[in-house]
C-alpha cells in the first residue's frame, strides 16, 4: 500500500535539530533587535556634567553600549546568513573541508561554518602570523 502524496516525509534527526536551530536563531535575533532598539531610544544624549569625573564616567558607559550594539549588529547579520544558509540547506557543512559540522558544534556555536578541526587550524594558523 502506497503511502498518501499529502504525508510529510519522516525528517531524521539532524533535520529536527537544523529546524529547532533556525528556530532559535529567529527568536535570539528578534531578542537582539528588540535590545538595540530599547538601548537606542535609551541612550542618553551627550550631557556635560560640571564634575570632569563625571562626564568621563558617562562617556564611558555611553561608548560601552556602542560598542557592545555594534557587537550584536555583527552577530544579528551571522544569523541572518546562517538562516539563509539552512533555507538553501547548504548548513552544517564545513566551509573548508566540506565535512558535516558535528551536532554538538552546531549546538554550542548555531553560526559557525567550519568543523572544529578546521577551526582549530585556521586558529593556529592566526597564532603564526
Amino acid at each position: 500500500m502506497k503511502k498518501a502524496a499529502s504525508e510529510k516525509k519522516k525528517l531524521t534527526e539532524r533535520e529536527l535539530l537544523i529546524l529547532e536551530i533556525r528556530k532559535n536563531l529567529v527568536d535570539q535575533k528578534s531578542k537582539l533587535m528588540a535590545e538595540a532598539e530599547a538601548t537606542l531610544n535609551d541612550l542618553p544624549d551627550e550631557v556635560n556634567y560640571p564634575d570632569l569625573g563625571d562626564q568621563a564616567s558617562a562617556e564611558s558607559d555611553r561608548n560601552f553600549m556602542l560598542k557592545l550594539r555594534s557587537r550584536e549588529s555583527k552577530l544579528i547579520k551571522k544569523i541572518d546568513e546562517t538562516i539563509e544558509r539552512i533555507d538553501r540547506n547548504e548548513y552544517g557543512i564545513c566551509e573548508d573541508c566540506g565535512e558535516e559540522i558535528d551536532a554538538r558544534r552546531l549546538l554550542a556555536r548555531p553560526v559557525t561554518t567550519y568543523c572544529i578541526e578546521c577551526k582549530q587550524r585556521q586558529e593556529e594558523d592566526e597564532k603564526l602570523r
